[in-house]
């Protein structure tokens, strides 16, 4: 085995990618562009893309790039995306858009093709950017990719993007695969501007309590990024703590025998969160510890950037849910997602393709 492909030459340049600084991003960044403009070569029909290197990778998602040609992803072809039906219920158009953990980019594709003014795509690492580039070119849609590494930070890293922030943001299977959650909210919230919406999605257990429970021995998901599935009292917890309402949501439940996930000792599920954030914390009226910990907590106030978040203008994005009001906290000032997952019937199939992880060049949302 050559140093250049053994695992410990890869283990170092992830090591150098995830910490980078920011001038080593964008140094990485421009070397990524580059080789894409001199490798760059587009299959036009379908048994030259069936045959091409890009095509032949391994894909996330199910992604039509000619007419009948797909990409194999992992997901079964009845799975709802939860996060895609759910940015259904927003008008994007005219608005400024941001994508974390995009992938190959199916939700970045639909921010622009409904007519967002700006969108931005980012992800970890350039694992996908080559494959993100082309699905780019089939569905003539242009937007920037940002590799952020880790996720603690992503004000910061963001630079001049974050300083007007985002009126639509989706943050979806990011929570589970970090060390800390809570942290990672407080980097992001920041960038959503007043009134903004915010998709957060993660994996749940069913069981009451405000706890995470951790994947120790992978009893949760084999997945070696996967560390934590919240409780969905304590999910709706913190996303109140950090002044973000539950608008609407969805919730998939998975099943015994699913291959990927294979927990016995809870149920568990996906559960995606429409957000509005708001000027203020919504606390129980018996809650003082909230208040106090949100104005006076070091936590809070050494990785939630007030700064930013105060100055963000004010969003003018419209929405619309259905989901029943009995379902919202007693005092009507959010939705109960413990609720949700007890007494609302879970989405578990879909025979509409347009509800699943399959992009097709049609697609509009």
């Amino acid at each position: 085995m050559t140093l250049a492909s053994s695992p410990q030459r890869n283990r170092f340049l992830e090591h150098r990618a995830l910490r980078a600084s920011f001038v080593e991003r964008n140094s990485l960044h421009a070397y990524y562009y580059l080789r894409h403009i001199l490798q760059r070569k587009h299959s036009s029909t379908a048994v030259d893309l069936q045959e091409s290197d890009i095509y032949k990778q391994w894909w996330y998602y199910n992604i039509e790039l000619l007419p009948g040609v797909i990409t194999e992803g992992i997901y079964p072809e009845d799975m709802p995306f939860l996060p895609r039906i759910l940015m259904r219920n927003c008008e994007l158009a005219g608005m400024d858009c941001l994508d974390f953990g995009s992938m190959e980019g199916i939700m970045p594709v639909l921010m622009a093709r409904g007519g967002a003014r700006s969108v931005l795509s980012t992800d970890a690492l350039f694992s996908c950017y080559d494959k993100l580039k082309a699905v780019q070119h089939y569905y003539d849609v242009s937007f920037p990719f940002r590799p952020l590494g880790l996720l603690y930070d992503s004000s910061d890293k963001l630079g001049l993007k974050a300083r007007n922030g985002f009126d639509f943001i989706n943050l979806s299977g990011i929570l589970y695969h970090v060390f800390s959650p809570l942290q990672v909210i407080a980097s992001v919230r920041p960038l959503v501007r007043e009134d903004g919406m915010i998709i957060i999605s993660t994996n749940i257990v069913e069981k009451s309590g405000y706890f995470m429970e951790f994947n120790n021995g992978g009893k949760l998901q084999p997945e070696l990024n996967t560390f934590w599935y919240l409780s969905a009292q304590l999910f709706d917890y913190v996303l109140r703590y950090f002044r973000l309402k539950p608008v609407d949501c969805l919730y998939h439940r998975y099943k015994d025998d699913d291959s990927a996930r294979y927990s016995n000792q809870y149920k568990t599920g996906y559960l995606a969160v429409m957000c509005q954030a708001v000027s203020d914390f919504i606390a129980d009226p018996d809650d003082d510890w909230m208040e106090a910990s949100f104005k006076e907590s070091w936590e809070y106030i050494g990785l939630c950037n007030e700064r930013l978040l105060n100055r963000q203008p004010k969003s003018t994005i419209k929405t619309r849910s259905q989901i029943d009001k009995e379902l919202w906290r007693a005092d009507g000032s959010s939705l109960d997602l413990f609720k949700v997952i007890t007494e609302k019937s879970p989405l578990q199939t879909t025979d509409n393709p347009a509800d699943t992880h399959l992009l097709r060049l049609a697609d509009r949302n």
